[in-house]
């Protein structure tokens, strides 16, 4: 049964095949780490099997193919580690803006190691526990923690660090590399402690989150942009909405005890911030008109810039 984009998760790599012979890496990584479990069954087989008596062969079998699974992620993931060590020194990964065309050597080598990582990333998230998605991570180059909870989203397996106690909302992408029209950009993402990116977010290459920031559920950043410390931010593209107060320090002090439903209440206004679609017909409009400045002396900076620029040449 296929599974919607909005609902898969885990690991994420790119299905991008600029030339169609970089299968032979895939189907090759399949056959290579069959092998070492098929050495694996017959000595099991040598061992347990008896004419007479065959309850020991069937009853641990289960058991066995426990560890033939793990195996098999292993040894690919030890394979694929290999072959990403010959191509990255024939052609080392790098960060830029790339031309999206077969001749662009860091297209090219791009969708080559994702065709590579495919088998094993593929192999370890079918696995019920998500320690094997966090082994392919590190392998691969994710600087990540085990504290770490990325496996709700799509997570890009390279030239991305997380800090600890990161958690990764279901559905969210993050993104180290995206193809824009014919460009392809690559850029390092950064993801600092106890950062929080809601369901269905979209962390854009090169963005930088600082700690105990929240990225809103349906929110996307920008290519290259920088998110605060300690803020809540939210919208496309995601724009400061107010402090994160969640990871403060002394917090369980500030909010204290509430005797009753109306206490509850006054602690809540405190630190309640109205969202757009709450406040009033004459807030809307002094909001509308504030924004409505705010891109005129935008444009005003923008003409006044380009005017310069023109007399300068």
């Amino acid at each position: 049964m296929s599974v919607p984009n909005t609902m898969r998760v885990g690991p994420f790599i790119s299905q991008v095949l600029v030339k169609k012979r970089y299968l032979i890496f895939y189907f090759l990584l399949i056959w290579i780490s069959i092998i070492p479990l098929l050495l694996e069954f017959w000595v099991y087989w040598r061992l347990l099997w008896d004419y007479d008596r065959p309850v020991h062969f069937y009853t641990f079998l289960p058991l066995l193919f426990f560890g033939m699974y793990v195996s098999i992620v292993f040894f690919s993931i030890f394979f694929a580690k290999i072959l990403l060590f010959i191509i990255n020194a024939i052609h080392k990964p790098r960060e830029g803006i790339f031309l999206r065309i077969p001749e662009d050597k860091d297209y090219r080598y791009w969708s080559l190691r994702n065709t590579i990582k495919r088998w094993p990333i593929w192999l370890a998230h079918k696995f019920p526990f998500p320690f094997l998605d966090n082994i392919c991570f590190k392998a691969f180059g994710v600087k990540t923690k085990f504290s770490n909870s990325l496996f709700e989203g799509w997570v890009d397996t390279e030239f991305i660090e997380f800090g600890k106690d990161v958690v990764v909302g279901q559905g969210a992408i993050v993104q180290s590399a995206v193809i824009i029209g014919n460009l392809l950009i690559i850029r390092k993402t950064v993801i600092e402690d106890n950062v929080r990116i809601g369901s269905h977010a979209i962390v854009m290459p090169g963005t930088h989150i600082g700690k105990n920031s929240i990225l809103a559920a349906n929110s996307v950043t920008t290519v290259g942009q920088i998110l605060e410390k300690k803020w809540v931010y939210v919208g496309i593209p995601a724009k400061q909405f107010k402090k994160n107060y969640f990871f403060e320090d002394g917090l369980e002090d500030k909010i204290g005890q509430v005797e009753d439903v109306e206490a509850l209440r006054e602690k809540y206004e405190e630190i309640y911030t109205k969202r757009y679609d709450e406040l009033t017909l004459k807030e809307r409009r002094e909001l509308k008109k504030e924004k409505k400045e705010e891109e005129k002396k935008r444009l005003e900076s923008e003409e006044y810039d380009i005017f310069d620029d023109g007399f300068n040449i």
